[in-house]
């Protein structure tokens, strides 16, 4: 039996043992509490359950379901991916001054967008870099990282914003097929194609190994720093695709586009149950949190609850979410790698 399906098993006996509950808890849990959601919400408004709420639910939760599913690469190791922002606002920047703009006479097309992408692609790269082989934190990394992204993204804003022209990419957002924009069929594509990749390919049956039990594999002598530095290369990449969406979204390129978007992605993660501590959760579960709490705050000002009401709220299911899915890790309580 080799070591990846041992790890598996060992995890599947752990899962046993700790009988129904838990397995119901970490596997039905997110599902039951979006389903709770919904009919209370309902039962309140009498109006949350409509095709078009349920379409603007779609469409808002398209981007950060995106940008969840990329971090769950990084969250899977055990370890964590705090750059997201910095590497929005470059490839926003990025992309915005490549392709046709209202600033320069640039317009690189599809060749632009690539660029962009590739930001993302080389912060993911010397995120992995500095964390496998350089043996640093990935905590410390990430956020210098972060700022480091922000700082070239202040570098290239020129004097005005540039406002993308670049059909390719206000399509994106402007498109709409069945009622939604493409932007909302291309987070399905994103997510389904992150399931493929964790669930039946060895990159994805490593992650999952190595978070569970990274000492074992490491004894094992599987080449682990080459796996680690391909999921923070994941993680940049689509995060950069995340800021091609958002910038769609906007029309223009702007540097603080990222703001407000690394804590949710993160939240999303968890309220999914894809577990901080590594080894559980996944693509799925990700993009559910990202729509668990997109429902609950599209519900919350329904009932006219305020920003403040809201942020409490949710902070507090956020909270319940993690002692729930990490109840289990309570012995074995591990700083973030």
């Amino acid at each position: 039996m080799s070591i990846l399906h041992r790890v598996s098993s060992d995890a599947a006996h752990f899962e046993r043992s700790r009988g129904f509950s838990l397995k119901t808890f970490q596997n039905k849990g997110p599902l039951i509490a979006l389903v709770l959601m919904v009919i209370v919400f309902q039962a309140v408004t009498g109006s949350f359950v409509s095709i078009g709420n349920f379409k603007s639910i779609l469409e808002a939760v398209a981007v950060p379901s995106t940008l969840a599913v990329g971090i769950s690469f990084v969250i899977l190791l055990g370890a964590i991916d705090l750059s997201m922002q910095g590497i929005i606002a470059a490839a926003s920047m990025t992309l915005a001054l490549l392709v046709a703009n209202g600033i320069n006479g640039n317009d690189f097309g599809i060749l632009g967008i690539l660029i962009a992408v590739l930001i993302g692609v080389a912060f993911g790269a010397l995120n992995g870099a500095l964390h496998v082989f350089g043996k640093t934190p990935s905590l410390i990394v990430t956020l210098g990282m972060w700022f480091i992204g922000l700082g070239v993204a202040a570098v290239l804003f020129p004097d005005r914003v540039p406002t993308i022209h670049e059909p390719l990419v206000i399509g994106l957002s402007s498109v709409r097929i069945a009622g939604m924009s493409l932007t909302f069929y291309i987070a399905i594509a994103v997510v389904a194609a992150a399931y493929v990749v964790l669930k039946y390919t060895r990159l994805g049956r490593m992650i999952y190994a190595i978070g569970g039990d990274e000492g074992i594999i490491v004894a094992s002598g599987l080449p682990v720093k080459r796996y680690k530095f391909i999921a923070f290369v994941i993680s940049g990449g689509i995060a950069a695709f995340g800021g091609i969406l958002l910038s769609a979204q906007l029309g223009n390129g702007n540097a603080d586009i990222g703001a407000g978007q690394l804590f949710p992605a993160i939240s999303a993660a968890v309220v999914g149950g894809t577990v901080l501590s590594g080894g559980r959760g996944g693509a799925l579960h990700s993009a559910l949190g990202a729509l668990i709490l997109e429902v609950l705050s599209n519900g919350l000002i329904q009932i006219g609850a305020g920003p403040y009401s809201r942020n409490i709220i949710s902070g507090a299911v956020i909270l319940v979410a993690v002692g729930v899915t990490s109840y289990h890790l309570r012995r074995k309580l591990r700083v973030v790698k």
